[in-house]
């Protein structure tokens, strides 16, 4: 995975690294010449360019309202790609860090009920939420799973600030989330804000399937599985505004497929997890396999991440 140059980036100054629970750390980031931060809203992520190839996503979790500092939190994985150990062992206080964003793919809608629902990691975007709903007024109420009390970052902050809307539920006493009856607690037209490992947000997703006065939101921080039977076959592709049309080959994807034929366009991920490469579909029908639509945007099929997707039908125009 390759930077994209087109997405602005700029430099932030590491001004302070803490430990938050087992395994997860918050860091904390300024301008280094003492300016404002980059603004930005509930739900938002940023991207940390480790180097040209590496680049990896991670949630704001502190108040939006200040303009001193963006903080992230960050599980160290070790079985993951090697971002996290980073963050964990090399990066540190006094060091320069680059960074693209802020953007939001996890956008912060405004209602009278929410119930937010996290799984690890997870509680990271929803911090955010947490306090804008509680600001608004609200009604709202958080499940909050991990492995174990000591790995639940935040867990002690949120029990201190509220108490009685705060459900903890470490698995190793209390065992799986019990999705069901949070989910049947809530009204009708309670959005519902979920963000973990991916069995969580299958089991949230088909539960919310069955409850049509829930409006759902979730978000991912890897990619979801592309389906055994996927067929990745050649097809071809009109860009609309630079009036060529191109071929996607079977062994490639299709923003490879763009950028080969010298039309510039912003991208990071190529997991299909960030938004960045999101492209207008002006005609024709993309195989959607990205993380970030909704079911019902990727039913519209007016828009698509061209780092993972592809196209159901021989051809698509896309606005390029």
């Amino acid at each position: 995975m390759t930077a994209d140059t087109d997405v602005e980036q700029s430099k932030m100054l590491v001004i302070g690294k803490d430990v938050l629970a087992d395994g997860v750390v918050a860091v904390r980031l300024a301008d280094p010449d003492g300016g404002r931060i980059p603004a930005w809203e509930a739900g938002s992520h940023i991207d940390i360019i480790i180097d040209e190839s590496t680049v990896r996503q991670y949630s704001l979790c502190g108040d939006p309202a200040d303009d001193t500092c963006l903080t992230i939190a960050v599980l160290r994985e070790e079985d993951g790609r090697g971002g996290s150990r980073w963050v964990h062992d090399t990066l540190q206080v006094g060091d320069l860090v680059s960074i693209a964003g802020p953007r939001n793919n996890f956008t912060f809608e405004a209602a009278d009920s929410y119930l937010f629902v996290a799984g690890g990691i997870g509680i990271t975007p929803l911090l955010p939420m947490m306090r804008a709903a509680h600001d608004a007024g609200a009604q709202w109420r958080l499940l909050y799973g991990g492995r174990s009390r000591a790995s639940m970052a935040f867990a002690a902050e949120l029990s201190d600030r509220y108490e009685d809307r705060i459900a903890l539920r470490p698995q190793d006493e209390y065992g799986l989330l019990d999705l069901a009856s949070a989910l049947d607690s809530m009204p009708d037209g309670t959005h519902v804000y979920c963000c973990g490992p991916e069995p969580l947000l299958q089991a949230i997703e088909a539960l919310c399937r069955e409850r049509e006065g829930l409006v759902l939101h979730v978000e991912r921080f890897a990619a979801k599985a592309i389906p055994v039977d996927a067929l990745d076959d050649t097809f071809e592709v009109e860009l609309h505004r630079s009036g060529s049309t191109i071929t996607v080959g079977a062994d490639e994807t299709l923003l490879d497929a763009v950028l080969r034929s010298g039309v510039d366009t912003p991208f990071s991920c190529r997991e299909g997890t960030c938004g960045t490469c999101e492209v207008a579909v002006v005609e024709g029908v993309p195989d959607h396999r990205d993380s970030v639509l909704t079911e019902d945007e990727q039913a519209a099929n007016d828009c698509m991440m061209i780092c993972v997707s592809r196209s159901c039908t021989s051809r698509l125009t896309l606005d390029l």
